[in-house]
């Protein structure tokens, strides 16, 4: 949802409403402008996931300060885990300094002083969890923040949160967007745990979270026809028997669950303007089947027509079908 847009307000005004909305979205601070005022330039969107949310923020150079003061103003305790997407960030909190660019992660504790700046100008996503749902010490999370990039989750929990920006106003509008919130919560909090270092609640974070590591793995690797229980049980270093043993407790099949997301990416991509210039095998192979026979026949069993049949539907209406042979 689109909260703030400068380009409709006249330039006296935008420095001043910029302010007025960080203060809402992100929580009481100081703005700081690192160029004239009215030169101000920004869009803020947020998207709900449940407790949890996205904030996207693009805008022209400034900086943040996040005072005592402002800390004891009230709002609900939260942390936020964020990166730039475009530019460079200077964040700093409890001695921490830290730039952030590129693949870098950034934790941000509400409930202390910070400072952050953006003096190029650029673009942020952050996710801010409710502290009450993370379940986490402030001790613990303090560890953390330094400590990011050096947990061995750090990577993947960084493309999880690019494809939640990238995609957030169909995920977020999704009536699984709160499941997903909470995957992505476990996926923080895993994170979290392990940046601390030794700590008698790795273990048992771990464990807790392996299904929604699992889950946010398989997502990013789907084109991977090599992509088996094994090599993803490597991938968490579990046993394929602590896997399924994982999944049994779950209630979950792993194999059908990764092809029933191979089957939906393909869907829509056999209905993009691309997919609809593309062979059926091309398609097949890029979302993991080897066997463009096998990826018909399981697209027919799931959508009750084959990949042909639903591209000339799409063709046909102006638009991808509404799914409702779905088997």
């Amino acid at each position: 949802m689109l909260l703030f847009d400068t380009a409709p307000l006249g330039r006296a005004d935008r420095a001043e409403a910029f302010r007025v909305v960080m203060q809402e979205a992100a929580s009481p601070c100081r703005i700081e402008h690192r160029e004239e005022p009215e030169l101000m330039r920004a869009r803020i969107a947020l998207w709900s996931y449940g407790r949890a949310a996205l904030l996207s923020t693009d805008a022209s150079r400034f900086g943040l300060v996040r005072t005592a003061r402002h800390t004891r103003a009230g709002g609900e305790p939260t942390l936020s885990l964020a990166f730039q997407c475009r530019g460079r960030g200077e964040f700093g909190q409890h001695g921490h300094q830290q730039v952030v660019q590129g693949r870098e992660l950034m934790l941000v504790d509400t409930t202390a002083p910070y400072t952050f700046a953006c003096a190029t100008g650029g673009g942020s996503r952050a996710l801010q969890v409710p502290l009450d749902q993370l379940g986490l010490p402030a001790d613990l999370v303090r560890r953390a923040a330094p400590r990011l990039r050096a947990s061995p989750l750090h990577d993947l929990v960084r493309a999880h949160l690019e494809w939640l920006a990238d995609a957030a106003p169909e995920l977020s509008a999704d009536p699984g967007a709160a499941a997903l919130g909470t995957a992505t919560v476990e996926l923080v909090r895993a994170l979290v745990v392990s940046a601390a270092g030794d700590d008698p609640r790795r273990a048992d974070v771990r464990e807790e979270t392996l299904l929604s590591r699992v889950r946010a793995h398989v997502r990013q690797h789907l084109s991977d026809p090599g992509l088996t229980p094994r090599t993803i049980a490597a991938a968490h270093n579990v046993s394929v028997r602590q896997l399924y043993k994982a999944c049994a407790a779950a209630g979950w099949s792993l194999e059908q669950w990764v092809i029933e997301q191979r089957l939906e990416d393909a869907r829509a991509r056999l209905t993009s303007p691309a997919g609809l210039r593309r062979s059926i095998g091309a398609t097949a192979r890029a979302c993991g089947f080897a066997d463009p026979s096998h990826f018909t026949r399981r697209f027919r069993q799931a959508y009750g027509m084959t990949p042909r049949e639903w591209q000339r539907a799409a063709t046909a209406a102006g638009g991808p079908p509404d799914g409702s042979g779905q088997g």
